[in-house]
């Protein structure tokens, strides 16, 4: 079987599972691991995801797979976790996941800038931009990332 119809297969089964812990399902990885494979799944939700919460949510989807044949019965290790720092910000939540956060922006036409997400709504976030505020369309992003701030002071 290819990795892309376990993919689907697996977003689709996997979806509800989560759902029912008040989580949404970001992606689902699927990468070969020896003779198993590494079934990477990655939740969250606004106000950020407790240890707690990865631990039921290992719970319920490694109970999930075991009572199905999404897998058609070959071995895997399951990874549940919630999304890394170098994730892009590609859905108007992660934006709204993130506010107060600093963030580096490029733009379709490669224009890049840096700055603090003030808000974010369905179709735009405002960014603090040196002391002004931008508004960036999420049309007109090519590509968002969070920057890691290890020596934030607080305003």
């Amino acid at each position: 079987m290819s990795t892309a119809p376990t993919h689907d297969r697996l977003v689709k089964a996997l979806g509800p599972v989560v759902a029912a812990l008040q989580l949404e399902l970001e992606d689902v990885e699927v990468t070969p691991a020896g003779r198993r494979r590494k079934v990477r799944v990655i939740v969250d939700k606004d106000g950020g995801i407790s240890l707690d919460e990865i631990s039921d949510a290992t719970r319920a989807v490694s109970q999930h797979l075991d009572d199905s044949d999404l897998l058609d019965e070959q071995p895997y290790t399951l990874e549940v976790t919630s999304p890394g720092t170098d994730r892009p910000l590609t859905e108007p939540r992660h934006w709204r996941r993130n506010v107060s956060r600093l963030v580096n922006v490029t733009d379709h036409d490669g224009e890049t800038v840096t700055g603090r997400i003030l808000e974010a709504a369905d179709t735009s976030a405002h960014l603090d931009v040196a002391g002004s505020t931008r508004v960036v369309a999420f049309d007109d992003v090519a590509k968002a990332r969070i920057q890691v701030e290890f020596n934030r002071k607080e305003d």
